[in-house]
């Protein structure tokens, strides 16, 4: 006698059904339908069936989360020496924590003159090139990702002006600092820096995670 396959659990909360079914293999399967068109009962029909007949689902729905999160815009950001040294951390931190942004990577590095001479390598042929590279590896600095919409953009508003002269009060420059050549903050000027960078300092790429936050930051 063929037996009975198991009964899929659910619950309705308005027009979505969350479906859980628990199979053989101990692994339980979880669908959201966001689609109020079909009655629930035929929802829960093909869902259901559809869990039986798939052992990759559940591997497929993760990587499919992961693939959206890489895919969101990210920027990279770097506290220089000056803000590292004047305990400037965790304020800059807290105003990109603060707008909606998420931390995706984070290590405290002290840079080798070679690989500052990479980062900085578009700037080669300027003549404060060399005393550039001399700043930046004169202590450590903190590199980070941050992750979410216009990122890149918005990045740069709250970093300021690269002149802390022209920054506005209220920006990381315009507050903290004075001098073009102690301006605290890198941060990239487009997403195709900002995915160069990426790939140089972080070669492992970001950590894969979404905030439970989320629906609150983004419609």
């Amino acid at each position: 006698m063929i037996g009975m396959p198991p009964v899929p659990l659910y619950a309705r909360n308005g027009s979505e059904i969350r479906v859980t079914v628990k199979c053989s293999s101990a692994a339980v399967y979880k669908y959201i339908n966001p689609l109020p068109l079909f009655s629930s009962d035929t929802v829960l029909i093909a869902l259901y069936f559809y869990a039986l007949t798939s052992n990759r689902i559940e591997k497929s729905v993760r990587e499919g989360a992961s693939h959206r999160i890489i895919m969101a815009e990210q920027t990279f950001i770097m506290i220089k020496p000056d803000g590292v040294q004047r305990g400037l951390i965790g304020e800059i931190i807290s105003r990109f924590e603060k707008k909606g942004f998420y931390l995706k990577g984070l290590k405290l590095v002290t840079v080798e003159r070679a690989f500052a001479e990479k980062h900085y390598a578009d700037l080669s042929a300027k003549p404060f090139f060399n005393g550039l590279v001399d700043y930046i590896i004169s202590g450590p600095v903190v590199a980070m990702i941050w992750e979410g919409k216009n990122v890149v953009t918005t990045g740069r508003k709250i970093i300021g002006a690269t002149n802390p002269a022209q920054s506005e009060p209220g920006t990381i420059r315009g507050d903290f600092a004075i001098d073009i050549g102690r301006n605290v903050i890198h941060g990239s000027d487009s997403v195709e820096s900002a995915n160069k960078e990426i790939a140089l300092w972080f070669p492992d790429g970001p950590a894969a995670w979404q905030s439970a936050l989320h629906s609150w930051i983004y419609e």
